[in-house]
C-alpha cells in the first residue's frame, strides 16, 4: 500500500470514530476561535507570501486565520508543531515541497509526513528558471549540455542551500542530461545572485522571484523553465522537458492539517480555498508571484505530494545528497 492511501486510511479511520451527527455539528460550528497557519520558514519566502494572501481570504469566509512563522531545522521545527498540534482545525500547516524533499533528506525525522499531515488543498505551482551566467557559451539546453559535455566538471552549478528544491531540480537535470555540475551550495538567494552576477558561478535553477529582473536587464540568460508547461512570465523560453522528455520540476504549496482532523472540517476548507483559486484577486496575485494555482480535492493534493515524496526521494539517493 503506497504512503499517501496509508494516509488517507488513516484520516478516515480517525473521522469515523467520531458519530456522525456530532462530526457534523463540529464542522457546522467551525471556526469558533482564531486558526493558526504555521508557516515552517521565516517570513518572506514564497510559502509565507502564500499564507498572507489565503489567510485573508478565509477570514472572510469562516473566521479569524493568523499567520504563524515557525522557522528552523529546514522547516522540520515547524511542520512537526503542526503534527503536534491537537487534530481540531485549528492548527494548519502552509505545506511546499521542501516537506517532500525532507522526507528521504532527513533520516532521523520524528514525523512521517505523508502518515502524520493530512492533505486539505492544494493552491499554487511555481517554476524555477534555468539560468547561465553570459560568459557560458550556451543559449540552448542542448548547447548547455553539449559544453558541459565538453568541459566536465568544470561547471559551478549554485544552489540557495543544500537539498533545496533549486538544488535537487539541478540534480535531477544532470541526471536527466548525464552531465557533471559541481555544486556549490549558498545560505540563501542574495549570496547565490552576487555571485552568479560576478560569474564565481555559471549555472542556476533559480525561483522567479530572484531571477525575472536579471534576466530582463539582460544580467543572466534564461534558457529554460521547469515546470511542464511554459511560464506566461517568459513566454518565449522553452520548457528544460522540451530537450529532456519527461523532466519537470517546481515547488509546489497547499494547506495540510494533523492526520485526524474530521473529514468535515478538511472538507470545508477545501471547499473555501478551491473558492479563493476562483477568485480574480487571488488568482491574479498568484499570478504575479509566476504560478499556476492548484485546485482540487484534499486526495489530489495528498496524490501530488506523494508523487513529488517519491520522485525526490529517487534524486536524492542516487545523487547521495546528505544535509547540511
Amino acid at each position: 500500500m503506497n504512503p499517501s492511501r496509508r494516509s488517507f486510511l488513516h484520516l478516515a479511520a480517525g473521522a469515523a470514530a467520531v458519530p456522525a451527527a456530532a462530526r457534523a455539528a463540529l464542522a457546522q460550528a467551525y471556526p469558533a476561535r482564531p486558526v493558526r497557519i504555521i508557516v515552517a520558514a521565516a517570513p518572506g519566502g514564497a510559502n509565507d507570501v502564500v499564507a498572507r494572501l489565503m489567510a485573508p481570504w478565509l477570514s472572510e469566509r469562516l473566521g479569524q486565520f493568523i499567520v504563524e512563522n515557525r522557522p528552523g531545522g529546514s522547516n522540520n521545527i515547524g511542520t512537526e508543531a503542526v503534527v503536534r498540534a491537537p487534530p481540531d482545525g485549528y492548527t494548519l500547516l502552509l505545506v511546499d515541497s521542501t516537506a517532500a524533499i525532507n522526507a528521504t533528506l532527513y533520516d532521523k525525522l520524528n514525523f512521517v509526513f505523508l502518515r502524520e499531515i493530512a492533505p486539505i488543498a492544494g493552491i499554487l505551482r511555481l517554476p524555477y528558471v534555468l539560468v547561465v551566467h553570459p560568459s557560458v557559451p550556451a543559449a540552448t539546453v542542448p548547447q548547455l549540455i553539449a559544453y558541459a559535455k565538453a568541459n566536465p566538471g568544470k561547471i559551478n552549478m549554485a544552489s540557495p542551500g543544500t537539498g533545496t528544491g533549486p538544488h535537487v531540480a539541478g540534480e535531477l537535470f544532470k541526471m536527466a542530461a548525464g552531465i557533471d555540475m559541481v555544486h556549490v551550495p549558498y545560505r540563501g538567494g542574495g549570496p547565490v545572485m552576487t555571485d552568479l552576477l560576478g560569474g564565481q558561478v555559471q549555472v542556476l535553477f533559480g525561483t522567479t522571484s530572484l531571477t525575472i529582473e536579471q534576466i530582463r536587464a539582460g544580467r543572466l540568460r534564461a534558457l529554460a523553465v521547469t515546470t511542464a508547461a511554459r511560464w506566461e512570465g517568459l513566454p518565449d523560453v522553452p520548457t528544460v522537458g522540451d530537450f529532456l522528455p519527461g523532466y519537470e520540476a517546481s515547488s509546489v504549496f497547499g494547506l495540510g492539517a494533523p492526520a485526524a482532523t474530521p473529514a468535515e472540517i478538511i472538507d470545508r476548507l477545501n471547499r473555501e480555498v478551491n473558492a479563493g483559486l476562483a477568485d480574480s484577486r487571488i488568482k491574479a496575485r498568484l499570478a504575479e508571484l509566476g504560478g499556476t494555482v492548484l485546485p482540487g480535492s484534499p486526495a489530489d493534493f495528498g496524490r501530488l505530494m506523494a508523487q513529488e515524496t517519491e520522485k525526490w526521494g529517487k534524486v536524492i539517493r542516487a545523487a547521495s545528497i546528505k544535509p547540511e
